[in-house]
């Protein structure tokens, strides 16, 4: 009996120690990201969240936009290790990484959502050469996906560039986004995006850009009264984890935060398909009076003749390597079309 009783006891510390052993392992993941929970970032988060949370016992915190400051903050937060995971756009960190200002040349990405998300997926320019870039600055790269192509909200229609003379057009802090913008005529205004609404409003700028999705759910559809698609541009975003805390984790680990970067992936890509359209119908719905137009090829002429000035000025600003991500960038684009 008495040795029943040593053996039970020794089972149930045993079961006591394997328990605690694994409640170890389990961590909390601090995740932030630029947009609303019900946006496309918040909504590939989600998912994200979903896949690690099912295949571990690690847990996923999500922090939207505004809860933890501006883009700057949650970069920073980031790279210190404060935030396990943080998604950001190019457009933010091109200061920081200058060759990711190629997403902004001008009519480089296509429109065509399909040939995107290929081209993502598969690009050897980033799957392979940008997380180089990102490591140097503390980040792993996991992913990046496509938003939607970008539309001009003004107070006065624009038909050419002559049109945006004079206007104040508030920009990312993208030093590559300045220079397009002067390129196509305006006088481009750095402004952190909780900034925007208001500035619109009370008239320091006079136009801004974004996707259609994020025109509706951010209402900024009531400060601006034109909506033009020219079709320069689609809005790229960029997931990544702080390098020191990806490196630390167990191979297994490792392994499940790619493959819930790729389902996730997947996931936002099917999610986005017929998005713009329904919610420019939104939009229209919502301010029947908004004109909405999607410029000819005669007149995107002159802003696809500002395009090379600007494709020159990424060069002259990233050099050799600039060069080498430009190039790639096409021949992978060219590979994602066909």
């Amino acid at each position: 009996m008495k040795l029943n009783k040593l053996t039970l006891s020794a089972g149930v510390a045993a079961a006591v120690l394997a328990f605690s052993s694994f409640a170890a392992q389990a961590e909390t993941w601090k995740y932030a990201f630029e947009e609303a929970m019900e946006e496309v970032q918040g909504k590939y988060a989600q998912k994200f969240k979903e896949v690690i949370e099912a295949n571990s016992d690690h847990e996923i915190q999500l922090f939207p936009f505004g809860t933890l400051g501006e883009s700057a903050d949650i970069m920073e937060q980031a790279q210190a290790g404060i935030l396990q995971f943080v998604d950001q756009s190019p457009g933010f960190t091109g200061s920081l990484i200058p060759e990711a200002q190629v997403f902004f040349v001008p009519y480089l990405l296509p429109t065509d959502q399909e040939q995107l998300a290929r081209f993502y997926k598969n690009s050897k320019a980033v799957n392979e050469m940008f997380p180089e870039l990102y490591a140097e600055q503390g980040l792993e790269l996991l992913t990046m996906f496509p938003e939607g192509e970008v539309a001009m909200t003004t107070k006065e229609p624009v038909e050419s560039c002559a049109d945006l003379e004079g206007v104040k057009f508030r920009v990312m802090t993208n030093p590559l986004l300045v220079e397009s913008y002067k390129a196509f005529g305006a006088t481009p205004t750095p402004l952190p995006w909780g900034e925007v609404y208001g500035s619109l409003q009370t008239n320091i700028i006079q136009g801004q850009e974004n996707p259609t999705f994020f025109l509706y759910s951010t209402k900024l559809y009531e400060v601006t009264d034109y909506i033009t698609y020219a079709g320069h541009n689609n809005f790229t975003t960029a997931v990544m984890a702080n390098k020191d805390f990806f490196d630390g984790l167990s191979e297994e680990d490792q392994q499940l935060v790619e493959r819930a970067a790729d389902e996730a992936y997947d996931y936002i890509v099917e999610y986005q398909k017929g998005l713009a359209d329904s919610e420019l119908k939104k939009i229209q719905e919502a301010k029947p009076e908004i004109t909405v137009t999607t410029l000819s090829e005669e007149q995107r002429k002159c802003f696809k003749d500002a395009a090379a000035d600007v494709e020159a000025k990424f060069i002259e600003m990233t050099g050799d390597s600039g060069k080498e991500i430009l190039d790639q960038l096409k021949a992978d684009l060219q590979a994602a079309a066909e």
